[in-house]
């Protein structure tokens, strides 16, 4: 039978049915529009977060520690004996990485890769009769610009001014309000050693993140290196790429080139890129289950359409239709009623993007930096995702209700409506 015939069929039988058939498309429409829209909420939230932690933070970083302890010479000369070692206390030695230069050079020589020595200690900041404890992170300034933005980040000063200032030291602003110094002044480091050093405040940064904007400053690495009492010593080199999706392979290669802890952007952040995980399925699993709840509010209607159109279905087989031409009668109406309802909602979850996209907050201090509203993802994932599963699911919704009207039989049906 002519496929237009089967499509003219169906959608009559639909027009007949309008408010059955309106209640349906709408409930699609809903599912896939707060779909939509949710997805979109959580989605730029993490695109956001990602964002943010890949801007300010290096993508790899080596630390001055191993993944696992160096094994005992007790447990080394009997490897295969049953051998236990305990309350074994760690030596005293110098932490820090060894020869850092060497391996910076070859580092550097890897094709889109830069690389930058720290020294990274705590000190207490002391301006007048206010002291507040911070992380000092010693830098090299032309290279510490290639690894990380925080001149992006910095609201005064430059960082070449830590150079041109002897003794020069950038505050987060979280920690310039607690001691109550700005761009300038002159506040005194001390570190656990003793050392007291007089520091010049030649810069101000602001990341958003309140754990850095309170706990770090930034100085000359010599000059960390003298208030540490670690003279020519970093503990961490710091590496950015080119394409980050390279970190976590090519940290796992230099670990075992190096033998230090070695730590891509993912690894550090693995338990809030877990939540995202769970996140993710929680918002698929509450928004798909409204998608299913009108799926069976399709498979409904198509069976009521079925059993009140059983005489109609003998009259059809009748007149020459096949049982596959029962079948995609009611097959196209699961599906147009699906159509109709992905494409509806798609505009409906746009709007609702628009919509959330446009509200505002009346923040004092902004949670996230330059956010006072809703952070929307306009990808076209969550419509394609969404539409398709309308589709389907609203297809194979009607797919029992057609195959059970295919296998009537038009005798069986005239002998009972005698």
């Amino acid at each position: 039978m002519a496929l237009p015939l089967v499509i003219d069929i169906a959608i009559g039988q639909l027009r007949r049915r309008k408010r059955q058939s309106i209640v349906s498309i709408m409930g699609v429409a809903l599912g896939v529009g707060f779909f939509i829209a949710v997805a979109s909420l959580m989605q730029g939230f993490q695109q956001y977060f990602v964002s943010q932690v890949i801007d300010i933070a290096p993508h790899i970083v080596i630390k001055d520690e191993f993944r696992t302890p160096a094994v005992q010479p007790a447990v080394a000369a009997f490897a295969e004996g049953a051998v236990a070692v305990r309350g074994v206390k760690p030596r005293d030695e110098i932490r820090g990485i060894r020869d850092a230069r060497g391996k910076l050079a070859a580092l550097e020589a890897v094709p889109g890769l830069a690389a930058a020595p720290t020294l990274r200690g705590p000190v207490i900041l002391r301006y007048g009769a206010r002291d507040h404890s911070v992380a000092l992170v010693g830098v090299e300034p032309e290279r510490e610009r290639r690894v990380t933005n925080i001149e992006k980040d910095m609201i005064a000063g430059r960082l070449e001014d830590l150079r041109a200032t002897a003794n020069g030291v950038i505050l987060g602003i979280g920690a310039a309000d607690r001691l109550g110094a700005g761009v300038g002044d002159i506040i005194t480091a001390v570190s656990p050693r003793g050392v007291a050093v007089t520091m010049k405040v030649v810069g101000l940064f602001s990341t958003g993140l309140t754990a850095l904007d309170q706990g770090e400053g930034y100085a000359l690495l010599k000059t960390v290196q003298i208030l540490q009492q670690r003279p020519n010593v970093v503990n961490s080199i710091r590496i950015r790429l080119a394409d980050i999706t390279q970190a976590e392979p090519l940290a796992r290669v230099i670990e075992a080139r190096f033998g230090y802890r070695t730590e891509s952007w993912e690894e550090t952040n693995s338990n809030i890129l877990s939540l995202f995980i769970i996140q993710n399925a929680i918002m698929y699993s509450v928004t798909g289950a409204i998608l299913l709840v009108a799926a069976f509010g399709i498979y409904n209607i198509i069976s009521t359409v079925v059993h009140e159109k059983t005489r109609d279905i003998a009259i059809l087989k009748s007149l020459g239709f096949t049982e596959g031409d029962i079948a995609r009668i009611f097959s196209v109406q699961g599906f147009v009623v699906g159509a109709i309802g992905a494409a509806l909602g798609c505009l409906l979850g746009w709007a609702l993007i628009e919509m959330l996209a446009a509200i505002r907050f009346d923040f004092n201090n902004p949670v996230l930096r330059g956010q006072r509203g809703f952070i929307m993802s306009r990808s076209a994932l969550p419509f394609i995702f969404a539409g398709g599963f309308a589709l389907v699911s609203a297809s194979a919704a009607s797919i029992l209700p057609a195959r059970r009207a295919a296998r009537l039989n038009p005798v069986d049906i005239v002998r009972g409506a005698a």
